[in-house]
């Protein structure tokens, strides 16, 4: 009696301790290696992306996709670069790139944001830094940055809006890990001007609005005119962005990344079970 009371309350354990499992965490993707020639982006469309782009991709007639590189940023001996993943008509990601050697390998610090896209990266020190992004399907919305105070270890995405709007960023800046000034363009729709200064001072939490113009107007020391030792080039001949470094001896490349990554299109259906032939009695 004892024994089969035992087994019993062993049995419940497992299955309890089955139950509360957490799930496994996503496997993490492996580096790409920089061995000299343009590195390619992974990248993979699933049906829901097809469906939400309004995309037309089949396995017969694939989308080309292409990796789009809009700025280049180095914090201590890290590398930064950001831009984003589209077809030939819209953004499907945004793409964030890292590495922590001097380019020979690079990692993908935060998850892609679905139809979005990042442009702009500023760091004021070793720590704390931020990059510029907006929604970028059907038209550009809901802007954010992602910040960190790690030096890019973990990136937190913070809304410009507490709600859904139309705009992008256009130029920010800050000059403290709390004060900063962007600029939103709100495009042609624009009620009170096309252009409008904000102003922070708790790191971009929140933003107040300071003015609207139509014209838009220069803020001191916007990001973009920063390192100037660091830069990215289309290369025409391999069909790829190089990331360079200016030293005494000129530009040196430090890495490139293929502007064409592959296709997109749906995941092939899976095969039909065999019907195997019933064996006689």
């Amino acid at each position: 009696m004892r024994a089969s009371v035992a087994l019993g309350v062993a049995l419940a354990w497992i299955a309890m301790a089955q139950v509360e499992k957490p799930p496994e965490p996503p496997a993490e993707k492996p580096p790409l290696q920089n061995t000299g020639k343009p590195m390619v982006v992974d990248c993979h469309c699933t049906v829901e992306d097809i469906q939400a782009s309004g995309l037309t991709c089949t396995n017969d007639d694939p989308c080309p996709l292409f990796l789009e590189l809009d700025a280049v940023e180095t914090v201590g001996n890290r590398i930064f670069l950001a831009g984003n993943i589209h077809t030939a008509t819209v953004t499907l990601y945004s793409a964030l790139l890292a590495s922590e050697d001097g380019g020979k390998t690079w990692v993908e610090p935060y998850e892609r944001i679905p139809a979005a896209g990042l442009d702009r990266i500023q760091f004021i020190d070793f720590q704390n830094g931020w990059i510029s992004g907006e929604v970028q399907r059907p038209l550009p919305r809901d802007p954010f940055l992602l910040v960190t105070s790690d030096g890019g270890n973990q990136w937190t995405p913070q809304p410009v809006f507490s709600d859904s709007q139309f705009g992008s960023v256009s130029q920010f800046a800050f000059t403290s890990p709390t004060n900063g000034t962007l600029i939103v363009d709100r495009g042609a729709g624009g009620e009170s001007g096309r252009y409008e200064l904000y102003e922070t001072v708790n790191g971009g939490a929140t933003w107040m609005l300071r003015q609207a113009n139509q014209q838009t107007s220069q803020i001191k020391h916007p990001t973009g005119s920063g390192n100037a030792d660091w830069r990215l080039r289309p290369d025409a001949a391999t069909k790829a962005y190089r990331v360079e470094h200016r030293t005494a001896g000129g530009w040196h490349s430090v890495a490139s990344f293929a502007v064409s990554i592959g296709v997109c299109k749906p995941p092939e259906p899976a095969p039909l079970p065999e019907n195997k032939p019933a064996q006689s009695p």
